[in-house]
């Protein structure tokens, strides 16, 4: 694998903070992002409210899997958001650039499939 450093001095184009005109894939969907991370930060809230008044232990652990649900629903978007813009926008400038988003996604995958 080549060096983040060198690469970045090489294809500024590549790298979101020299680049002054990227944009993330997601930007289009932005509103709705935000609009998901709200509401699962309200389902984290009413999660604590059931602890708080020490509601049924099984009531609690279905909560808990509608967010993890929710969660798992805007991991899955950012990361075809980043395949269809980013990865693709990589490859299609230079080929090893392309396979280290390829790298970098399936890591991403990775830990999304480890949490």
């Amino acid at each position: 694998m080549s060096d983040p450093a060198i690469d970045a001095v090489l294809d500024p184009v590549l790298d979101p903070e020299l680049d002054p005109d990227h944009q993330h894939g997601y930007l289009k969907s932005k509103d709705d992002y935000l609009k998901r991370l709200r509401r699962i930060e309200g389902q984290a809230r009413g999660l604590q409210r059931m602890v708080e008044e020490d509601k049924y232990c099984i009531d609690i652990l279905t909560q808990v899997s509608a967010m993890t649900k929710a969660l798992h629903s805007v991991s899955v978007k950012l990361l075809e958001e980043h395949i269809n813009h980013c990865v693709i926008g990589a490859a299609r400038t230079d080929e090893q650039a392309g396979r280290e988003k390829v790298a970098e996604a399936v890591d991403a995958i990775a830990r999304l499939v480890r949490s």
